[in-house]
């Protein structure tokens, strides 16, 4: 024993710490040899994940890292060869099948969850991972989910990072919900080249002591022994439930920050000569010599052998195969059957019988939500004011179940663990999701109005929408966010009328689905709740409770299949494609053109559409009018015309047109809303103009 440590773990974790350092060096100069095309360093950090790693289980716990824990990965136990693997880009790299640049993790075997390069994004998931781990660990018959009774989820950051709005978010939810979450921030003073003093008032572990149940301690993240000394006691806490936990090490850059970045640009030759005098390889080779664990000769035989191993990896990486470029569509979404037939369990292009009593749209939802929670303890549903109320005053009151009432019921029904409020920020509900879907279950996060999920987007378009694509197929993220939409609504005015479904359609890895009637609602919330990648669910706000909306409540299994579009009225003389609370505008306009044969296709299906029906359709009629109350330019109508003008030009006998919102955000008085959105005279106008062609 040294330091109270056994020998053969220093000595092992010594090597490790070169073969770490070694990695670096060989991508650095292979990069230079443009072998590899990037190069992130994680020199100076690896005392601190060398010792941490020490009481942490790969394959047991859960991990959402940080670039630079490459010591870490090598300690849980990914190898050399694997980790320059993705360095080449080859199709052997189990982190991404070369689709994520270098250090970027990703090893399911071991629990490490696919890593994106947003800093500071991964928290609200790592936050979620352990929610889940708590509601998984007390239900352990769930399907594909498994968790243990002392798991702990570990994620980590630089000092940098701790600038971004969701690492405030996640420890805010951490603390709130007494989670098992390991917080690591390691502090090299820059973040690339903006040094600490520039990024906030005080060190970050200053920072958080307001947080009530956050243990926070501080490290010489340079120092292994001490690292150990402390660490042991630091995972042993997390584990045992005394409540989340923040590590603020000292640690050192020696290389820069990146490929891309020279440091000697902004760091004086002083404060480099510093780094070097506190490299922590250093550091630990000297207090082994001191302790005489090594001889001169062993160190560098054990320096020696460390540079063979990653030599001979590297040799081994470059001969590895390149991924083929007809797989670059592969992963984005899971496959999904094209034989459903229609009229069957998945619905196809056919109705549903009239099997149940008449519901109106939102209504619909609702009894949604409660058929298929019943089915699948895996579903939870959460965000703001989803809830009935507090378990303490619940039997007294109505309750609320969400501003429309669609999860009225929902909490009384399945209790506070699957219908639960959360804070007033949407990227935390959605981030908190993305987490538990990592883990097997089903979240329904719901964010309130669309008009505020923006501060959503970066856990939408770059966590929950990349990660089966980024992972290459090792991770899925199957959850359905539910999002009111739309305006029409006399006083919605521009925070709480706007459309913008176009935005979500160019994200690859989402589905974008809404609804215009009560069975297409049912219908599509069970495709979505059985599907596994994210899916946008878009509930129009004005068509929840308007009477043209009711129909039949379809009887389980019938569903609506993604991109297959619904043909609301049939004719001969002109197509028009809507969708949403156009659809029914598209109709009473169409009436009121009297003898005109129109044919009305409702998309309900976004992304994917139904170019199929859309074409089948155009091939008939020779003419085509996209209606969406989103606005014109940049509407998904212009991909609709755009498609058909390129792939229907021989059937138009007609140009194409479209009708959308006015170039403006959604005016309160009324006069004017009508003036921005389409209305029914707009439509039926320029259905006539086409028409008259």
């Amino acid at each position: 024993m040294f330091r109270g440590l056994p020998v053969e773990e220093i000595r092992e974790d010594f090597r490790l710490g070169w073969i770490s350092r070694y990695l670096d060096d060989r991508e650095i100069a292979l990069q230079k040899q443009s072998r590899v095309f990037f190069q992130i360093s994680g020199a100076g950090h690896e005392a601190l994940l060398l010792g941490l790693g020490r009481y942490l289980r790969g394959g047991y716990d859960w991990f959402f890292p940080y670039y630079r824990d490459r010591a870490l990965m090598l300690s849980l136990g990914v190898t050399p060869e694997e980790i320059l693997l993705q360095a080449v880009g080859s199709a052997l790299d189990p982190s991404s099948g070369g689709r994520q640049m270098p250090c970027h993790w990703g090893y399911a075997p071991l629990n490490v969850v696919t890593q994106s390069s947003a800093t500071g994004s991964q928290c609200l998931p790592a936050v979620g991972c352990a929610e889940a781990s708590r509601y998984i660990v007390r239900r352990p018959h769930l399907s594909g989910c498994r968790a243990h009774g002392d798991e702990l989820t570990y994620v980590s950051l630089g000092e940098g990072a701790t600038s971004e709005g969701e690492f405030w978010e996640a420890l805010n939810s951490a603390c709130t919900l007494h989670l098992p979450v390991l917080f690591v921030v390691a502090d090299n003073g820059f973040a690339i080249s903006v040094p600490s003093a520039d990024q906030a008032p005080a060190p970050v572990s200053e920072l958080v002591r307001g947080f009530r149940g956050l243990r926070v301690h501080r490290l010489e993240g340079r120092d292994y022994f001490q690292v150990r000394a402390r660490a042991a006691g630091i995972v042993a806490e997390v584990r045992a439930g005394v409540g989340p936990a923040l590590v603020h090490a000292t640690v050192t850059r020696p290389y820069s920050h990146s490929s891309a970045d020279t440091q000697s640009k902004y760091r004086s030759a002083e404060e480099l000569a510093d780094e070097a005098a506190h490299d922590p390889l250093a550091l630990m080779e000297q207090a082994i010599r001191e302790g005489r664990l090594m001889t001169d000769d062993e160190i560098q035989a054990l320096k020696d052998e460390a540079k063979n191993a990653v030599a001979e990896a590297s040799r081994s990486a470059l001969a590895a195969p390149r991924p083929s470029p007809a797989s670059v569509t592969e992963h984005v979404v899971a496959a999904r059957r094209e034989d459903d037939p229609a009229g069957g369990p998945l619905g196809g292009r056919a109705e549903p019988a009239d099997s149940g009593e008449v519901v109106a749209l939102g209504e619909a939802i609702r009894r949604t939500l409660h058929e298929q929670m019943a089915a699948d303890e895996r579903i939870r549903v959460f965000g703001e004011d989803v809830a009935d109320a507090r378990e303490a005053v619940l039997a007294n009151v109505e309750g609320k179940g969400g501003v429309f009432g669609t999860t009225h019921g929902l909490q009384r029904e399945f209790g506070i663990a699957r219908c639960y409020n959360t804070p007033l920020a949407e990227a935390n509900i959605v981030g908190r999701a993305v987490g538990q879907a990592l883990r097997g279950l089903r979240p329904v996060p719901e964010v309130q109005f669309f008009d505020y999920i923006w501060t959503a987007m970066q856990q939408i378009k770059t966590e929950a929408a990349t990660i089966r694509w980024r992972s290459n197929g090792a991770f899925s993220c199957p959850l359905v966010l539910r999002v009111p939409i739309g305006g029409y609504l006399s006083g919605g005015a521009i925070w709480h009328s706007q459309s913008g479904e176009s935005i979500f359609a160019h994200v690859p890895g989402l589905t974008v689905v809404m609804p215009s009637c009560a069975a297409d609602a049912v219908g599509l919330l069970r495709s979505a709740l059985a599907a596994e990648d994210p899916v946008l669910f878009l509930e129009h706000k004005h068509l929840l409770r308007q009477p043209y909306t009711r129909s039949p409540w379809p009887a389980p299994p019938w569903r609506v299949p993604f991109g297959r579009g619904r043909i609301v009225s049939a004719g001969d003389d002109l197509t028009i494609v809507t969708w949403g609370a156009t659809v029914e505008k598209s109709r009473l306009a169409a009436a009121s053109l009297e003898a005109a044969g129109v044919e009305i296709i409702d998309l309900r299906s976004i992304l994917p559409w139904d170019r199929d029906l859309v074409a089948e359709s155009v091939a008939k009629t020779g003419r085509l009018l996209v209606v969406h109350e989103d606005t014109l330019t940049g509407g998904f109508g212009a991909e609709v015309a755009a498609w058909v003008g390129e792939h229907c030009f021989g059937d138009l006998d007609a140009p194409v047109s479209r009708v959308g919102a006015l170039d403006t955000h959604v005016a309160y008085e009324p006069a004017l809303e009508r003036a921005i959105l389409p209305q029914v005279e707009g439509i039926a106008g320029a259905a006539r103009r086409l028409l008259d062609f």
